[in-house]
């Protein structure tokens, strides 16, 4: 930039004063230096600018994807809790699978209600390992297999051990722990 063009030009009787101002033109020099000076950090700072405002703008997008699929998931979460609520009666039944013989012949009666999701299904699975367990010490293999196969297909909730360990755990925590077989 010229700064030139905005000095107007002098007249006799200003020439006398400028001379007696010697420093005129050095003043100038320090007033364009600082004039640039304030220019290049002018670019500089919208360069910076620029690219924070695109930074922002990037995180912005970031932020909305993670919303979106935060609200997804939270949707699969819901379906899946609804799928669970009644996982105690899906778990009782057996799915027809290739290698299953529907081993679905159990019915309960319908007057006697679950007192806790699953607790069928762990005590009827508790029974058929411990008939598993005095099939092999009796030696009747074909017996204990079959039992074993069942026992492998269907897995327990845990619901029953996991409350009969709480039982236990505060018997012994008060000091009257013996084992008790009724549970």
């Amino acid at each position: 930039m010229n700064f030139e063009e905005f000095i107007t030009p002098q007249t006799d009787e200003e020439e006398v004063e400028v001379e007696e101002e010697v420093a005129v033109p050095e003043e100038l020099d320090v007033q364009k230096a600082v004039v640039e000076s304030l220019a290049a950090d002018k670019a500089m700072q919208d360069e910076q600018i620029a690219r924070l405002t695109k930074e922002r703008d990037e995180l912005a997008k970031c932020r909305d994807d993670a919303e979106r699929r935060l609200s997804e998931l939270q949707k699969q979460v819901d379906e899946l809790r609804k799928t669970l609520e009644g996982y105690g009666d899906v778990l009782a039944k057996n799915t027809e699978q290739k290698a299953s013989t529907q081993i679905t012949m159990l019915e309960r009666h319908e007057e006697l209600d679950e007192r806790f999701p699953g607790e069928f299904r762990d005590h009827v699975i508790e029974v058929l390992r411990d008939a598993r367990d005095s099939a092999e010490k009796e030696g009747r293999t074909r017996r204990a297999q079959i039992l074993e196969s069942v026992l492998v297909a269907n897995e327990p909730v845990g619901e029953l051990s996991r409350r009969r360990a709480e039982i236990e755990k505060l018997f012994k925590d008060n000091g009257k722990y013996s084992e008790f077989p009724f549970i």
